[in-house]
């Protein structure tokens, strides 16, 4: 009878749902408290107990797959992204890695463009002023009157464009592979290098995955290029921006102000100085939330786990 850790935060309060589903395969269940992701010292407590896991951002590092093995076989990341799982050391103790590809397209994207939005008209902070009973004016913009950068084009960093497209913004791009010349043709976005992207872009929007080549991608070199005036919006992964030096350039005026869903440490510490500020738009790691997406993501992580336990799937 396998046994099964089960730390995935958006599928936990579920769980009752699924418990038939995983004791018709046999399963028994691990569930410990978390608040957002297993660390390296939290999983290794647990080492040699389980056969497979359902894991969120968990730090499957080579130190933790090594001491797991050779019991687990399967490690199903509850998502997309895994970058916080160690694909190099799956593969030489031969732990299966399975995750859903595309899971929050489209929630991710509808996210962006609501901070764009959010920022150009300015709503929050003319509700704020309206509910200080201020009846103050404050400027904003059209969006066809501002200019998008996107940096990631893979299938959200598309999706934001396609949906900028739709409100006549200029629209910017920069990947580290080359782009398919039918999506560039379609949406008229301008492929140019990074400090480009950042010079001239009122809004940038960051899509791309977290990897070597982009952690800490903006820190103080980058914010330097960026306008006065632009947003920063992360919907990524958080150490793709150098957290402190977004602070310093928020503080000084070197950018406009930032939207923010993810961090570099989450939970983001209380005495972050983020929490204060009045050009930041703040969200936690919660621009996936789509009740459709989340019930696909529930049942093929459940299937990765079943096929990678050597079992088939059957719902």
């Amino acid at each position: 009878m396998p046994t099964v850790l089960m730390t995935a935060p958006y599928m936990i309060p579920f769980l009752d749902r699924f418990k038939p589903e995983f004791s018709k395969y046999g399963i028994d269940l691990i569930v410990p408290d978390v608040e957002e992701r297993m660390e390296e010292e939290d999983l290794l407590k647990y080492a040699g107990q389980f056969d497979g896991t359902i894991c969120g951002d968990d730090r499957y590092t080579e130190k933790v797959i090594q001491a797991c093995s050779p019991r687990l076989k399967i490690i199903s990341k509850w998502g997309t992204g895994v970058d916080s799982i160690d694909a190099n050391a799956c593969a030489k103790f031969n732990v299966k890695l399975g995750r859903t590809p595309n899971a929050f397209t489209t929630p991710v994207a509808d996210t962006v463009l609501s901070y764009v939005l959010a920022f150009a008209r300015r709503t929050p902070w003319m509700d704020k002023e309206m509910k200080n009973n201020k009846w103050e004016k404050i400027s904003g913009k059209a969006l066809n009157e501002c200019v998008l950068g996107v940096i990631g084009l893979g299938n959200i960093g598309k999706a934001v464009t396609r949906r900028a497209k739709a409100f006549g913004m200029k629209i910017l791009g920069t990947d580290i592979i080359d782009i398919d010349h039918v999506f560039i043709s379609e949406t008229g976005i301008e492929m140019t290098d990074l400090a480009s992207l950042l010079r001239q872009a009122d809004f940038v929007s960051i899509n791309c995955d977290l990897n070597p080549t982009s952690y800490h991608l903006m820190n103080n070199d980058t914010f330097a290029l960026m306008k006065s005036n632009a947003i920063l919006i992360n919907t990524a992964r958080g150490p793709i921006v150098k957290e402190k030096d977004l602070v310093t350039a928020l503080k000084s005026g070197q950018i406009g102000g930032a939207a923010l869903d993810v961090f570099e440490y989450e939970p983001l510490p209380n005495d972050s100085p983020l929490l204060k500020m009045d050009n930041v738009m703040l969200a936690p790691h919660n621009s996936n939330s789509s009740p459709a997406a989340w019930e696909r993501v529930h049942w093929n992580t459940i299937k990765n786990l079943v096929e990678g336990l050597g079992m088939e799937f059957k719902k």
